[in-house]
């Protein structure tokens, strides 16, 4: 059984993560940040990841559309990053 990737409750009338190129366990753990301290090049290989699964992904759009509507702080979201989306928060 192949898992989403984790996103914030009240998700489920989001249909676009049944194509997300992200989808799938072995996949979800580039997206956020582990749970101990991580160097800042081992940061900077996990974003890497994540955002090459992103590049190509179909609802990408979408995907970075939902984690600005719900100010989303932690993650990568459409290929970019928390720090990424700021600027495009702000002008919203």
């Amino acid at each position: 059984m192949e898992l989403l990737l984790p996103v914030t409750a009240g998700t489920e009338g989001q249909h676009w993560q049944q194509a997300a190129a992200c989808r799938g366990r072995e996949r979800c753990g580039a997206f956020y940040p582990p749970g101990h301290q991580e160097s800042r090049d081992a940061r900077a290989e996990r974003e890497r990841k994540a955002k090459a699964i992103c590049e190509d992904c179909p609802v990408r759009v979408s995907c970075l559309d939902y984690a600005l509507s719900i100010h989303e702080p932690f993650g990568i979201w459409g290929g970019l990053t928390e720090h990424e989306r700021q600027p495009l928060l702000a002008a919203r």
